[in-house]
């Protein structure tokens, strides 16, 4: 699916569109860094808490094409210029991850 498909959930806030036309690989789930740092699949969506510079970091280096911060996490607006040099998209919801994560799995089905 494009990435244009998460953009469109009615329930995020799309903060950073990214590419919109990038192919989506599959959706993650982790709050851990060090193992999304291994284990988070290229061209992914990356579902987290996780609301900082770091988590940025590591999304950019495992590729990511869109993180979405759930529970009403957000990042500051220094990390979030940074998401669009790297390209990376970057959603808030106030779902929580499991329920944002399985709307983006329908919306590629």
């Amino acid at each position: 699916m494009k990435l244009q498909s998460v953009l469109d959930l009615p329930d995020c806030k799309v903060l950073i569109e990214g590419n919109p036309q990038r192919e989506v690989s599959k959706v993650f789930c982790c709050d851990l860094l060090s193992i999304a740092m291994s284990k988070a699949p290229a061209d992914g969506v990356w579902v987290t808490v996780m609301g900082n510079k770091n988590t940025l970091a590591v999304a950019a280096l495992a590729d990511i094409a869109c993180l979405i911060l759930a529970e009403g996490v957000t990042l500051d607006e220094g990390t979030l210029m940074q998401a669009e040099k790297e390209g990376i998209a970057v959603l808030a919801t106030e779902l929580p991850v499991f329920d944002i994560a399985l709307k983006v799995y329908e919306a590629g089905k």
